[in-house]
Order: C-alpha cells, then sequence, then structure tokens
C-alpha cells in the first residue's frame, strides 16, 4: 500500500533526496564531465554503460545490462506482495551526436567528431544520482513502490533505442514513465511543463530520382533531372501544406540536395533528403502515403523515376494529465512553485515517444541556462549548461518517482 502523502512525510522525503544528492554532488559533477570528455555515438556507448553498472552495482539496485549497450535496474521495497506492484519508471538517454566539440571547458571532448551536444551526458549523471537518492530512501524503508530505471542507448537515430528497450520487455509492470531533457533556453532552477503535446514526430525522408542523362542543351531529348530535383524541393512542401490539416504544423525541411558534376550535362541520378516533423499524431499516422503520393505526382511530367525512402522516426511525446500533474507536484516539491513555467511544444523529435505510446508518462524540461548568461541551442558544438542543473534533475527524476507512488490514484486529470 502507498505511504499517505501527508505534507510531513513529503517534506521529509524532500530533504532526505536533497541531502543525498547534495553528499553526492562532487562525484556526480565529476562524472558528468567524464562522460562529456569521453562521448559515444548511438549504439556505442559501451564505456558509458559500464560506468552506470559499475556505480550501480554498489546499491542495491538490481542491474540488468542489455544486449549490445544500455542497461535497466529495478528498485523495490521488501515485504509481501511488494514484489508484484506496479512499476514506476525512469529514463535517460546516453548517446552523443557526431559533430565537433567547439567549447574550451577542461572536459571538452578527447574524441575528434563527436560531443555530447543534447545534454545527454547531464541526462544520464541526473538519473544516477535519483537511483543513488533512492537506494537511500529503500535502505531506510520510505520506499512506497517499485522502481526501475532505463539507462537507454540510441535516442539520436531513428526510429531510436526506446524501440529496441520496449521490444525487450522493459515495460512490463510499468504504470507511468517519466524522463527529463534539458532546455538551454530555460534558467537553473526551472523546469518547463506542458500538458499534452511537448514534441513533434520526426521522421526522415530521402527522395533519389533516376533518368537517363543528356546534354543541357536538349533537355526536350532526355529527363531534366535536375529542374525535376528542384520541384521535389519546393512542391512537396507546398503539396503538404494543402493536403494536409495546417492545425498539424506539418514541416519539411531539407538538408541535402545532391546532383551532377557538370554545369553542361544532364545527370542520370540525384537526391534530396530531410526531416518531415508533424505536432499531430493522427496527421502523423497518414502523412507517408502523402509523401508518396505527392512525390510521384511531381515529378510524372519530366522522364524520370523517383523512389521513395520513408523512415517513420518517433512519434510526438504527449504528456499524460495524470502523469504531468505528478511532475508538476515533484517541481514544487523540489523548487516551489516559482519553479514551473510553461513549455511550449518544440517541432523537435524525441524517441520517449514510443514509451509514451505504450503507457501513461510525462517528460520535463530541465532549465540549464545560467541565469544571466547566455543561451545556448541544443545539437550545436558550443552548448554549455549551468552544472548545478545536474543535481537539480537528480532531486527532480528521485522526487518524481515517490510522487508518482504517493500519489496514486488521486492525481487529478
Amino acid at each position: 500500500m502507498p505511504l499517505p502523502a501527508d505534507p510531513a512525510h513529503l517534506a521529509h522525503l524532500v530533504h532526505l533526496v536533497a541531502d543525498v544528492v547534495h553528499k553526492y554532488d562532487d562525484e556526480l559533477r565529476d562524472l558528468r564531465r567524464d562522460l562529456h570528455a569521453h562521448p559515444e555515438l548511438s549504439r556505442h556507448e559501451q564505456r558509458t554503460t559500464a560506468l552506470v553498472a559499475d556505480r550501480l552495482a554498489r546499491t542495491a539496485w538490481q542491474v540488468r545490462l542489455l544486449p549490445g549497450t544500455g542497461l535497466v535496474a529495478d528498485l523495490g521495497p521488501s515485504g509481501p506482495g511488494a514484489a508484484d506492484g506496479p512499476v514506476v519508471a525512469l529514463r535517460a538517454d546516453m548517446d552523443a551526436l557526431p559533430l565537433e566539440d567547439v567549447t574550451t571547458d577542461p572536459w571538452v571532448s578527447t574524441v575528434p567528431g563527436v560531443a555530447h551536444a543534447c545534454g545527454h551526458d547531464v541526462h544520464t549523471t541526473a538519473l544516477l544520482g535519483a537511483a543513488l537518492a533512492l537506494d537511500e530512501v529503500h535502505g531506510r524503508g520510505l520506499l512506497p513502490g517499485r522502481v526501475r530505471l532505463f539507462f537507454q542507448p540510441a535516442e539520436e537515430v531513428m526510429p531510436g533505442g526506446a524501440l529496441d528497450l520496449i521490444g525487450q520487455g522493459v515495460l512490463e509492470d510499468v504504470e507511468q514513465v517519466f524522463a527529463l531533457h534539458c532546455d538551454p533556453a530555460v534558467d537553473l532552477g526551472q523546469v518547463g511543463l506542458r500538458l499534452g503535446p511537448l514534441t513533434s514526430a520526426a521522421d526522415k525522408v530521402e527522395v533519389r530520382l533516376e533518368g537517363p542523362g543528356g546534354h543541357t542543351s536538349r533537355p526536350h531529348l532526355t529527363g531534366d533531372l535536375v529542374f525535376a530535383l528542384a520541384k521535389v524541393t519546393t512542391e512537396l512542401p507546398a503539396v503538404l501544406s494543402r493536403r494536409m490539416d495546417p492545425r498539424s504544423g506539418v514541416s519539411v525541411v531539407w538538408g541535402v540536395v545532391a546532383a551532377g558534376s557538370a554545369p553542361n550535362v544532364i545527370p542520370d541520378r540525384g537526391r534530396v533528403s530531410g526531416t518531415v516533423r508533424i505536432l499531430d499524431a493522427e496527421a502523423w499516422a497518414g502523412c507517408e502515403q502523402i509523401v508518396r503520393d505527392a512525390v510521384r505526382d511531381v515529378v510524372a511530367p519530366y522522364g524520370v523515376t523517383a523512389h521513395v525512402d520513408y523512415l517513420r522516426g518517433v512519434p510526438p511525446v504527449v504528456n499524460d494529465p495524470r502523469a504531468n500533474h505528478v511532475l508538476s507536484a515533484a517541481v514544487s516539491d523540489v523548487l516551489g512553485e516559482e519553479g514551473r513555467v510553461v513549455a511550449g511544444q518544440s517541432m523537435g523529435g524525441e524517441d520517449f515517444g514510443w514509451y509514451l505510446d505504450e503507457v501513461p508518462g510525462a517528460m520535463m524540461r530541465l532549465g540549464t541556462r545560467t541565469p544571466g548568461g547566455p543561451t545556448y541551442d541544443l545539437h550545436q558544438g558550443n552548448l554549455r549548461v549551468d552544472e548545478r542543473a545536474v543535481g537539480v534533475g537528480a532531486r527532480l527524476l528521485a522526487q518524481t518517482a515517490l510522487r508518482a507512488h504517493l500519489e496514486g490514484d488521486a492525481s487529478p486529470v
């Protein structure tokens, strides 16, 4: 049975978690710097996995290494029926990005062309800090229910490591799942919360065109492939803006356009690739077929053949009302009412959305900007975070797990 969620008991847990995280401040700071200096790309997070597993081995957490990289850890109260109760899950992603770290900090990436430019080093360290705090709560007999941690690989690739973990059964008995994500546009000590959609769906699309090629003086005798490719780059976004509900917020942006090697030669092949982002999950379900139909119709007059590679990436992260209430309560516990700010819906994709397709849950935006300091952007090599956010994130994740169990069915819709 859940412990009573009375104010005195909650206050005791808040202070206990804060004291434990503070005790490990130096260790967590050093670990985050270590991870930042040794970033690993998606599905290559062996060193990161080993560091986390080694630290958890000194606690009561039951650790299970996953095939390849990543791990799952479980902790729960003892006593009759305790092992059969619902699970609250907390997730952190571990992978880095294939870009150059251009900061000048002493812990700058030592791996050329790889950087923690999305804050996953913060996510991983914060979750480990939460694990240490919950281990102490468990040791004192105060853990109100089962908690599971996902240290997930491969968030930065599509369709992402979340699907791997789901296929390995990590959601068994999970009642709610929670996560945080760094937000360098939000000040330290504040957390962005949003009911409903927090991110967008994100897919990859590549259109490859093939034709006979020829001389630029005689485009009428061949397929003018470059002209057709240009039509795809401009017409596909235009078609989607008319074929899809404008409220769905569809956005097509190209990152690669490639064709040809000489100004007087019509090439026989070319390609354009980019992302399709959609704010609405229902519209996302039908987008792929519209893209395929539109490409076929756009290139039909130009005597070329189109091949469409469409990779469904991630669904939107849609925060569940009850789970979002738990996050809101946890933020108030840790940071006070002034710690909550409203997060806007991002066009970015997050594979945490796959978990929320299976069980209720929610994600929060962790403020990492030093108040009064510069604003950075994610996926940029100059990203810096205020390191104090690690401890804040650890306390928030631990308190979220406790709140989720203590609230039980009392959370309002």
